[in-house]
């Protein structure tokens, strides 16, 4: 299978750190970060030495920032294509300028990351389409930062993922991670294994076990005096449920009955 060739330029580790991880959960487009660079220079550098299909660009820089290197990068032979990644939304007309093939704004979801690689491989002539792979035993992963290091946990190892301040923690059956990933995008990877039961937390369908009106520590009532909570297990954990949601955890209840 042909695989699209990624350089991730971002003066920021953590930010390359978490495009590392999007992009191993990327299987269609199949991709293979073959460097990364934190300033244009080092990017200059790693594209002398080899060639890329695209280049994942951060444009807030110290020295030349991602828009001046776009345009250099035009200059090359073989030009990659450049797709920008900001924290500002204000620069998407001067993606044009420098052809960019897509723009993505932080944080970086995987499905508009997929889309933009799809467009990538059209741009470049690379045939993504490809036969389904064949039965596998090995368990699905989900691919995490957890502060600098990049972990693959079984998805079947989940039990709940709780926002807290600028982080996430993730609890498992056997460990406890705190990650610089988002909650939602984490929602998102993991699709119809979890069930949102708060703004802030995150729960695995099959660590649901009951529902009950009850008050946790540090959570009062919502309006109404109505008060949830679900428990998982293992653990033996009640986490507080929203009234929002309330539909939602129950459906998971009676199909699991």
């Amino acid at each position: 299978m042909t695989r699209l060739r990624i350089l991730i330029v971002d003066d920021e580790p953590l930010a390359r750190l978490r495009l590392r991880g999007l992009l191993a959960d990327c299987v269609q487009p199949a991709v293979a970060v073959v460097d990364e660079a934190g300033s244009a220079a080092e990017a200059l550098h790693a594209l002398a030495r080899q060639l890329v299909d695209a280049v994942l660009l951060d444009i807030h820089m110290p020295g030349m920032d991602g828009m001046a290197l776009a345009r250099k990068l035009r200059e090359l032979a073989n030009p990659p294509a450049v797709v920008l990644v900001t924290a500002h939304a204000e620069h998407a007309l001067q993606a044009f300028e420098v052809d960019a093939v897509d723009y993505l704004t932080k944080p970086v979801r995987r499905a508009r990351l997929q889309e933009a690689l799809a467009r990538v491989a059209l741009r470049r002539g690379i045939v993504t389409g490809a036969p389904a792979p064949a039965a596998t035993t090995e368990q699905p992963t989900l691919v995490v930062s957890d502060r600098g290091r990049v972990l693959r946990i079984p998805v079947a190892d989940v039990v709940y993922l709780r926002a807290e301040m600028k982080y996430v923690t993730l609890c498992t059956t056997k460990h406890r991670y705190v990650l610089d990933d988002a909650l939602t995008d984490l929602e998102q990877r993991l699709g119809e294994a979890v069930v949102r039961i708060h703004r802030s937390v995150v729960v695995a369908k099959a660590a649901v076990r009951a529902l009950e009106r009850r008050v946790l520590p540090g959570h009062e009532a919502e309006e109404g005096g109505e008060s949830w909570a679900v428990l998982l297990e293992p653990g033996g954990e009640w986490l507080p449920v929203s009234r929002r949601q309330l539909p939602q955890v129950r459906e998971v209840l009676t199909r699991a009955g």
